[in-house]
This record gives structure tokens, sequence and C-alpha cells, in this order.
């Protein structure tokens, strides 16, 4: 299936990405250097295939169960977070519900998605808080959303990210989450050390999918 040996340029940090495996389905780079796992271009879905999957998602946010896997992100940000806050919840899906757990709490929280909250006057404005649950995985070009977002954060503010991530190569090539074909862009512990050093940024990586990164305060200098 794949150009075995093909190098590929990783989304991420730029590096050379190699092959990796193939499934039935399509074929995985892995990067050098920070160890993202991608899927090329030419295995990724349309637009319009992509909106069709995620209208098969059932996520309200009234389902406890649901509440209760946010909570995993949720937690530990509303424990570092100053009162009243105003954060962005991107990729929020049709239903936001960690924007209205965080509004429960006495934060104020915009929303944008693509598909289902266009806002992208959101990403003009200036936030304490930015959060980004299940929606890494999905980007083809993480490195520029990355960025974006970040040049959104306030100085001292917090990117909250949930994703699982890729541990090993035999691992990855049992797992499930990468039979979901909206799934493309798969980030291991690496590649938010990658991003933490980039960016100068405080790092924490919470359970096995959840990472939270600081923004440095502006010097007194």
């Amino acid at each position: 299936m794949s150009e075995q040996h093909e190098a590929l340029p990783c989304p991420l940090c730029g590096a050379a990405s190699h092959w990796l495996l193939d499934d039935r389905k399509r074929s995985y780079w892995q990067c050098e250097q920070c160890l993202m796992v991608h899927v090329p271009a030419r295995w990724q879905l349309t637009a319009e295939q992509e909106k069709a999957e995620y209208d098969r998602h059932e996520n309200h946010p009234d389902d406890p169960g649901y509440r209760r896997f946010l909570s995993r992100l949720a937690e530990p940000l509303l424990a570092r977070l100053p009162a009243a806050g105003s954060g962005l919840d991107f990729g929020c899906g049709p239903g936001p519900a960690l924007a209205i757990m965080l509004r429960e709490h006495g934060h104020q929280v915009a929303l944008h998605d693509l598909y289902y909250h266009p806002n992208p006057e959101a990403l003009r404005q200036q936030w304490d808080f930015i959060t980004a649950t299940e929606v890494v995985e999905h980007l083809a070009a993480p490195r520029e959303v990355l960025e974006q977002l970040w040049q959104c954060l306030k100085p001292g503010g917090w990117l909250g990210l949930m994703t699982k991530r890729v541990t090993s190569p035999e691992a990855f090539s049992r797992w499930h989450y990468k039979s979901d074909p909206t799934h493309i862009s798969f980030f291991s512990e690496q590649s938010f050390r990658w991003l933490a050093a980039k960016w100068q940024a405080e790092l924490e990586l919470i359970g096995a999918d959840v990472a939270l990164l600081r923004k440095p305060e502006l010097s007194a200098d």
C-alpha cells in the first residue's frame, strides 16, 4: 500500500517521518524527532466525509458518562485557573459539554467549531484559557492550528488538550484509536515535550490523555 522508502515532513515539528505500518485502510508514518504518528494526505477524508463521521457521534452535554470523560481535563484545569476567567472551547462539537461544565464554575467560555459553531472572530481575541478535547488527532496541520491557538492565549494562560497518546509502535499496531478514519495525527509524550520546549511553556501530562501547557508570564524587564 505504502511508498515505504519515502520520507515525509512531520506536520507538527517538520522533521523527517518514516513509514511505520499499514493497516487494511491506510498507512501511517512516524516522526523521528517528536515521535508523532500521522496519516499522509492521500488517505485523509474530504471535509464532507469528515463531517458525515462527526454527525454520527452522540455526545450530549447532560450525559453523566460524557461529563465524567471530560472531567479528566476539566478538573485539573479548573484547579489551576483563577476565578471568573474567560476561555475558548475550540472544536467543541455540536454539544459543547465542556464549555457548560466550565461555565458552571463561573468562567465565561466562547465556542468555535468549524462545522457546528463557526466563530472565527474568537481566534482574533485573547483568552485566559483554551481547551481542545478530542480535537488535535483530527488536524491535518496541527502545528499551524496549535500555533494559532497559542497566539490567542494570554501570558500565564493555559492550553488544555485531550487526546490519547502513542506509547510504542507495537501498541500502536493494535490500537483501536487509529480505527477512526477522522483520526490522522497521533501525539506522543515527546510530541508535547517538543511543543513545550518550542514555546518555553510549562507542561503537565495528566493521566493517559491530558496535556496542560502554560504560557510564560511576561518578563518584568
